[in-house]
């Protein structure tokens, strides 16, 4: 399995990467505070994650402004600058309708689109929340906040990890020594030391919880027992506080549930199931054609012309098996199956063209 990585504009400008992979219904991960698509991809910390969704889903990942590949000059990290990113993201993939995955900072962003678009999100998944509200509220929490600004400000640029491996330890207490290298590496790598705490302060700012009520989007919340970087009264909140939404408790202390604990089974299993009528829907205005690539598109838009395989390979010199080949991809992207897949494929790219 191999990611398409792509780049778009927000409103304001800010290029934006964003990636591809799987097969299936579109789910997108709103972005959260640490994240580097190409780190993250050989990452031992993500690696399962992104495998076992791809292989449920067309999963959608992004690296949010002043991360990873997207721009990192930038200084606006509100609520509404990340909003924009997402709406650019889901503009440049062309789909209609998709599941949204919010976990730890990006469950805010997640739950806030939601609110202003519920034709759009047809489920929305919320791992490792918080409840909406602005942080720190105590004085326990503003002394905690201050000593994690200093750390910030003295260790995140510095070649030894000792001051990131305190957060390393916070977010993912049970990993290996491996899974805590490259979590430190992590989070140089993905940001500037002044992006960190501006982010940090637009994600503090945040003030949804009494909008929650209003979200009328099949909600389910994942929240870890034990979580050190969050919290699960938090999760428990907002669950309570969205109509219909369930809440499934996992038995971890990980903020980022590994490969090998049964947490991430249930996890797996729980979002499996959940997005299950998403895939059997078949409604074209929700597949992900903005997932292709660029030479999937050019074959899908010949067969859209009434083409066949050997037409669509004599105009771009390919060979019919290749053709065979390209189709059988957008199917499986598109988590078509069966006779009808060429004519409901064809159908999904008029409906975007149109």
């Amino acid at each position: 399995m191999s990611q398409d990585i792509r780049f778009c504009r927000s409103p304001g400008g800010t290029r934006l990467a964003y990636a591809v992979h799987g097969s299936g219904p579109p789910l997108i991960v709103v972005s959260c505070w640490l994240g580097h698509l190409q780190h993250d991809w050989e990452s031992p910390v993500w690696r399962h994650f992104l495998d076992d969704l791809g292989a449920v889903s067309t999963l959608i990942r992004y690296d949010e402004r002043g991360f990873g590949l997207s721009d990192w000059n930038v200084t606006d990290f509100s609520l509404g600058a990340r909003l924009g990113d997402l709406a650019a993201i889901v503009a440049a993939l062309g789909i209609g309708r998709f599941a949204l995955l919010g976990m730890s900072g990006g469950s805010p962003v997640a739950m806030a689109y939601a609110l202003a678009h519920p034709d759009r999100v047809t489920r929305l998944i919320l791992y490792g929340t918080s409840n909406g509200r602005p942080w720190p509220a105590t004085e326990e929490g503003r002394a905690r906040d201050e000593a994690f600004r200093g750390l910030i400000k003295v260790g995140w640029a510095q070649d030894h990890p000792r001051f990131r491996r305190v957060f390393t330890s916070i977010f993912i207490p049970g990993a290996t020594e491996e899974q805590m290298r490259w979590f430190d590496a992590l989070q140089r790598m993905s940001t500037s030391t002044e992006n960190a705490l501006l982010s940090r302060s637009g994600r503090q700012a945040v003030d949804i919880n009494d909008q929650l009520p209003r979200i009328r989007v099949p909600t389910l919340v994942l929240q870890a027992l034990g979580d050190e970087a969050g919290s699960f009264a938090q999760g428990r909140e907002v669950a309570s506080l969205i109509p219909g939404a369930r809440l499934v408790p996992l038995d971890s202390r990980n903020h980022i549930l590994l490969a090998d604990e049964p947490a991430w089974a249930v996890f797996l299993d729980e979002v499996r199931h959940f997005i299950e009528p998403d895939r059997r829907g078949g409604a074209t205005d929700g597949l992900p054609v903005g997932s292709l690539s660029a030479r999937e598109m050019d074959v899908l838009r010949l067969a859209a012309q009434g083409r066949s395989n050997d037409e669509i390979a004599d105009a771009l010199t390919l060979s019919a098996r290749t053709v065979e080949r390209h189709l059988s991809n957008v199917y499986s992207k598109l988590g078509l199956k069966g006779r009808s897949a060429r004519t409901v494929a064809v159908a999904a790219f008029l409906r975007q063209a149109g």
